[in-house]
């Protein structure tokens, strides 16, 4: 992929030795903002963590909103040479879900992953945020999934040498899932949060139209599939989901083209499918009451995986957007993946 600099954040620096297992930082977010009280730039700035943002070319020449986070500790001029010697535990390649973005509220799980010694990256997936593309219009899952792997492939070669992990929510998780399947072996670990290995039952369409959906993407591609709304079912607090739905690069849409909503059905036979294809280590974090993706699936994921070294957690009561939960709950889901994702970086480099 072509590079297009847009912007980028530099911060005071500080010794990777400093650094505590931090809380959640939505816990500092209003109603009205996912920084709180500050600026974008204070926020970060608080944080202790260096941001960069810019735009690259896909091969179909479609600007691809990208953004990366790494501790203040790590010398964004090395290139990514000295990573080692930086104290860098890895690489996170973070993937989010349909109608979402990798800015807003989803940036804000990015920014604790890098406090915790990990350079982190992140795009927007086409259609979606600030990439070019029709709006929520994804009826090839494999041109998303070439997308990510693609800018993934660069992070990976301008940090060679960490253990580097996939993190994908939602449909994200399926996305994830599916670019390991496109680069077995390129990968230390996967982390499914949420992730769509089937999608529940009480989101599906009507009975009729769950039926003719194949017949409908075919003669009417761009006709909305009547669905219930995604955000009311996945944040469990209130204004977590005001804060989602306002996000100003968020593209709005109410119901799926009938192209999508099947290319999404598909998307989930293949995982379940494909499942016994994911053998690198696994952590599979679900919402019990998740009426979105549904938990079944995710376990029966994790049951077919081929990983020798894998971890299921389904949270009781817990929803779809483990963002959207209480503190309490956001602190447990989140402490399981971050501790998830240090133990098992620290295990990559012992072996390497």
């Amino acid at each position: 992929m072509e590079a297009i600099p847009t912007s980028s954040s530099r911060h005071c620096c500080f010794s990777s030795a400093a650094y505590v297992m931090a809380l959640h930082p939505i816990h500092e977010a209003n109603r009205r903002s996912p920084y709180g009280d500050l600026t974008r730039e204070e926020f970060y700035h608080s944080h202790m963590v260096h941001h960069h943002e810019s735009f690259v070319l896909n091969r179909h020449n479609m600007k691809i909103f990208t953004q990366s986070w790494s501790p203040a500790w790590a010398d964004p001029a090395d290139g990514g040479i000295d990573d080692a010697d930086d104290g860098i535990r890895g690489l996170v390649a973070m993937v989010h879900g349909y109608t979402a973005e990798s800015g807003w509220m989803f940036e804000l799980t990015a920014v604790a992953v890098a406090k915790l010694g990990f350079h982190v990256v992140a795009l927007d997936l086409r259609g979606h945020g600030r990439s070019e593309g029709r709006r929520g219009h994804l009826p090839d899952i494999g041109i998303v999934v070439d997308d990510c792997a693609e800018f993934f492939d660069s992070a990976r070669t301008a940090h060679e040498g960490l253990p580097s992990f996939l993190y994908g929510e939602s449909l994200g998780g399926a996305v994830a899932a599916l670019v390991y399947m496109k680069q077995k072996g390129r990968w230390s670990g996967l982390v499914l949060n949420g992730a769509m290995c089937g999608v529940s039952s009480k989101l599906k369409p009507p009975w009729p139209l769950e039926k003719l959906l194949p017949a409908m993407a075919f003669v009417a591609p761009d006709w909305p599939v009547p669905t219930r709304g995604l955000p009311g079912r996945s944040f469990k607090v209130r204004w977590k989901r005001r804060l989602f739905r306002s996000s100003p690069n968020r593209r709005r849409l109410q119901r799926p083209p009938a192209s999508t909503a099947l290319e999404l059905v598909r998307v989930v036979e293949e995982i379940g499918r494909r499942a016994e294809e994911l053998d690198l280590p696994l952590l599979v974090v679900h919402g019990g009451a998740d009426e979105v993706c549904d938990a079944g699936s995710a376990e029966r994921l994790y049951k077919a995986s081929r990983s020798v070294d894998k971890t299921l957690r389904v949270l009781p009561g817990m929803w779809h957007q483990l963002i959207g939960e209480p503190d309490e709950g956001v602190d447990l889901a989140f402490g399981i993946i971050f501790w998830w994702l240090i133990d098992r970086a620290d295990r990559a480099t012992t072996h390497r």
